[in-house]
């Protein structure tokens, strides 16, 4: 079908992948024409600003159904993102209408993705944060193809020891500290969304929810995994507000009783996964964001 847009990487897309991604992010267009062919597809636009490791193109079907086309930069898990949105059809979150993750891509259908739960007001949209993610909560199935929590972090943990001698040494023994003890008890495997956050539950003209959530990284844990990364939504209005590790340690408090799990091991996953990516933006150069992290895993 004929594109209706020029369908380039956006730039922050491209900032974010940087030269280690050149071949992908110059073979960009050409794939998203041939999926447009492919697929019967017409583009509209592609959504900016987007994401850091996906390109989104809005189009529409042959029978003029509207879409979205996502292109899943190298090393993203298109084909778990993919099993986890059929495992939950539909039920809280995007559906998956047509997949090819050989190269990256799924077609999905579209939501508002320029209105997320982060344009509600902060205690609305954690009530609805809770309501949306309690719903992606369910049995990964027999055989699943789905890492483990236990699998994600161990991944992590070499970049964490190289951190061990840093300034973070003390938070980062804390953190694996923290890991070990989570681990040994764990008290349910179920498929979860990975990197749920207000930004990832988005406006929907579905009928089924009015929000969905979208972009998940699937892993099979426990549900205070999913929640402590939501412990730490809004994190620059929660470091200016006054008194932020009282509120910060309120909101454990109400997330844990909300979907009744243990407040300490929220408590707990919170400053791991805190502490993880405040060690991996520090790696990465973006010291502001790294500090921050890792000075909100202090007020756990």
């Amino acid at each position: 079908m004929a594109a209706a847009v020029t369908p380039c990487p956006p730039r922050r897309l491209a900032r974010a992948q940087g030269a280690g991604a050149a071949d992908w992010l110059a073979e960009l267009p050409a794939l998203v024409e041939r999926l447009l062919d492919r697929w019967e597809l017409t583009a509209e636009r592609v959504a900016e600003p987007g994401g850091r490791s996906s390109m989104t193109v809005l189009v529409r079907r042959a029978d003029g159904e509207r879409a979205a086309l996502k292109l899943c930069a190298p090393g993203a898990p298109a084909a778990l993102e993919e099993a986890a949105l059929r495992r939950w059809d539909g039920h809280g979150a995007v559906r998956v209408l047509r997949g090819a993750p050989d190269e990256g891509a799924l077609l999905l259908e579209r939501l508002r993705g320029e209105t997320s739960l982060r344009a509600l007001p902060e205690a609305k949209a954690m009530l609805e944060a809770v309501s949306a993610v309690r719903r992606l909560w369910i049995d990964p199935g027999a055989e699943h193809p789905f890492p483990t929590v236990a699998l994600r972090t161990a991944r992590s943990e070499p970049a964490l020891l190289a951190a061990a001698d840093g300034e973070a040494g003390p938070l980062v023994a804390e953190a694996l500290r923290l890991r070990e003890s989570l681990m040994a008890d764990a008290p349910e495997q179920l498929l979860l969304h990975g990197d749920f956050r207000q930004g990832a539950v988005l406006a929907s003209d579905s009928g089924r929810a009015p929000w969905l959530a979208a972009g998940p990284e699937p892993v099979v844990g426990e549900r205070a995994w999913d929640l402590a990364r939501l412990v730490r939504d809004r994190l620059h209005d929660l470091a200016a507000s006054p008194g932020a590790p009282a509120v910060t340690r309120r909101r454990v408090t109400r997330l844990a009783d909300a979907v009744e799990v243990d407040a300490e091991r929220l408590r707990g996953w919170a400053l791991y996964r805190a502490v993880e990516s405040g060690v991996g933006h520090l790696a990465a150069g973006r010291r502001a964001e790294g500090e921050m992290l890792l000075e909100f895993a202090t007020w756990l």
